[in-house]
């Protein structure tokens, strides 16, 4: 008798432990389901992919995650998993009072109970606004389940009367010309269809943009997930390949814990340098190193960080914005320029080494007289 004639048993998943059973139990588990016309034979054990959604109304930067999500799905399907979205708090700077921050913790509880009490055995994030990335990273992190993340994007750059308007640092200055007479009430008003003109987070270089170069920067996401615009057709595709992904990160047993090391750290904190990004990096790398249980503290900054130079011209500190950036190679354009200082060998969600997926991509371009 040949193996052929007995091939191996599909290994033994998470989700079986709902959908295997032949007892009662499990005749309510996959009953529930089958009510949205899932056939018996979808709980044959192949992987059952969350897709954790921050989707709300309320949190305009996440307001196309619907179509992200169902990129997603399309993904998981064509590798032959099973998907299932869920929803989970979203936190947004724009309209919630009096910080996003004060919920941070609290969304974290909501994604990790969701994925701990529920048949999942691999996650995607679908992550966006500020504090919703290190929110869903923590939570998931107390799982260590196999987890791909997939930023929303940041929008399209902000434009008024032949001038670019970054998304909340132009309000600033705006506000003032107004109350000093210099700009009307009207061309203020007109301004705020300028300024945020797409779907997507904001595309300064703020806590949204940096948390989602963050999550790249330690191997969490596929290469390019940062700075690929919200509205442009390649962040699509790179949802769909992020679900084929993780169906293979399943089957491989390829957990955070193998990719969120010490390494993987040290590097986000040194790309966090070059691209000059928002200090409240500090807070959610340390909160989620601690998920980890990964030594990493506020010293580890000072001594990585201090002496590397800011290698980008983006606003708030600096002049252009994230569409631009991507268009002169986004972050692998970065880590191609960190070689010499980075943990070339961090493992990466796609199996890949953090170099591997960056030293073919071009060169960081110049604008003008600045590095962008």
């Amino acid at each position: 008798m040949h193996d052929d004639d007995n091939p191996p048993a599909p290994p033994k998943r998470r989700s079986q432990a709902w959908f295997g059973r032949l007892d009662r139990d499990g005749f309510i588990y996959r009953s529930w389901l089958k009510n949205r016309g899932i056939p018996h034979d979808q709980f044959d054990g192949r992987p059952v992919i969350g897709i954790c959604n921050t989707y709300s109304e309320l949190t305009p930067c996440n307001s196309h995650f619907r179509t992200l999500a169902d990129q997603v799905k399309t993904g998981v399907w064509e590798a032959g998993g099973f998907p299932l979205e869920f929803p989970v708090m979203s936190l947004g700077e724009t309209l919630l009072r009096p910080t996003a921050m004060l919920f941070r913790n609290l969304a974290s509880m909501d994604v990790e109970e969701s994925i701990r009490g529920n048949p999942i055995d691999g996650v995607v994030l679908l992550m966006g606004c500020d504090k919703t990335t290190p929110a869903l990273m923590m939570g998931a992190a107390s799982c260590d389940l196999p987890t791909i993340g997939v930023s929303g994007g940041p929008m399209l750059s902000g434009k008024y009367r032949g001038q670019e308007l970054g998304s909340g640092t132009d309000v600033w200055k705006m506000s003032e010309e107004v109350r000093a007479g210099h700009m009307s009430q009207e061309e203020f008003f007109e301004a705020e269809s300028c300024m945020h003109r797409s779907h997507g987070h904001c595309m300064t270089m703020g806590t949204a943009s940096t948390m989602a170069c963050m999550v790249e920067a330690l191997g969490m996401s596929l290469p390019g997930n940062a700075a690929i615009p919200a509205v442009d057709g390649r962040r699509n595709i790179l949802a769909r390949a992020s679900g084929r992904r993780i169906v293979q990160m399943v089957n491989d047993n390829l957990v955070m814990s193998k990719i969120l090391t010490r390494q993987a750290f040290e590097n986000a904190i040194k790309v966090n340098a070059a691209i000059g990004g928002s200090t409240n990096a500090v807070i959610h790398l340390l909160a989620i190193a601690g998920r980890m249980g990964v030594e990493l503290h506020l010293d580890d900054w000072d001594k990585l960080g201090h002496t590397l130079p800011c290698l980008l011209d983006l606003q708030p500190s600096g002049r252009h914005l994230m569409e631009d950036f991507y268009y002169a190679g986004g972050l692998p354009a970065v880590i191609r320029e960190l070689r010499d200082v980075l943990a070339r060998d961090a493992l990466t969600v796609n199996g890949k080494s953090l170099w591997d997926n960056c030293k073919g991509r071009p060169e960081l371009e110049s604008r003008g007289d600045s590095r962008v």
